[in-house]
């Protein structure tokens, strides 16, 4: 199984940038979307042999979340079950056999860290309910998390340290998550890669320099150790500030 989690930067935008010859020179078998920035009926976008479901966040423009699926979920959510962290569309949650898949749009920290108290209230919220979830079968978490862990992370750690997206308290949080019994697939293999970015800003040049952050991941229950094959960074695909990051699996976890 190829799954693939983008945030788009806007899914419209992105039609018009290549968006469609990276689906179909990967077909994915499952395609998970973040920052998608639709309303309802603004977008009729039908991939063949796909099903599709969006989450989409009351304001305009904003946030939002979408699946493309070649396998039909058992049971699909949207949000987390609690009303004052579910109005933005960040979350969208697929049962299938052997797992559940949650895709995720992380709020962000901001300037000035104008939203990181809120940040901690829902770190510690999305933790209890994907926790909750590998209580019943395991959990794969895509998407974008808005955080870099470590150092080897990002381009230039100290010069950020404290900045939305690499503050101790973000960084704790995801050490929490892990803690609670998940893996950050790319680092279980490859522990040591450092310039492996997903996001870069769109000033100074950083892409063409490589000054990124490693802020859109894959991770999974623990007990789906043996059951992942590799974890991908397509850096080379152009289109949003973030690239797309995949994840190979065994069939057997969405297949009867």
């Amino acid at each position: 199984m190829k799954l693939i989690s983008w945030n788009v930067n806007g899914l419209r935008a992105v039609l018009g940038k290549g968006f469609l010859d990276f689906f179909d020179a990967e077909k994915p078998d499952i395609l998970c979307l973040q920052e998608t920035k639709l309303s309802e009926g603004q977008l009729d976008l039908e991939l063949e042999g796909y099903i599709p479901y969006f989450n989409y966040a009351e304001k305009k423009g904003y946030s939002g979340t979408a699946v493309y699926t070649r396998i039909k979920p058992l049971n699909v959510t949207y949000g987390i079950g609690i009303d004052v962290h579910d109005h933005e569309g960040r979350v969208i949650t697929l049962e299938f056999p052997g797992c559940y898949l949650v895709n995720v749009y992380v709020p962000n920290s901001q300037k000035e860290l104008a939203r990181l108290q809120y940040r901690m209230e829902w770190e510690d919220a999305f933790r209890n309910y994907v926790v909750s979830l590998d209580k019943i079968k395991p959990v794969i978490i895509c998407g974008d998390l808005n955080v870099a862990h470590k150092e080897i992370d990002l381009k230039n750690p100290k010069s950020n340290r404290m900045n939305a997206g690499f503050t101790d308290e973000e960084r704790n949080k995801f050490t929490e998550l892990l803690d609670a019994g998940f893996i950050d697939t790319f680092r279980h293999f490859y522990p040591d890669k450092e310039g492996a970015y997903t996001w870069w800003s769109y000033m100074f040049k950083a892409r063409e320099k490589n000054a990124g952050w490693r802020i859109d991941y894959f991770c999974v229950s623990k007990k789906l150790e043996d059951k992942i094959k590799d974890a991908i960074i397509y850096s080379h695909i152009l289109g949003s500030d973030h690239c797309p990051v995949g994840l190979l699996t065994d069939d057997e976890l969405f297949c009867e």
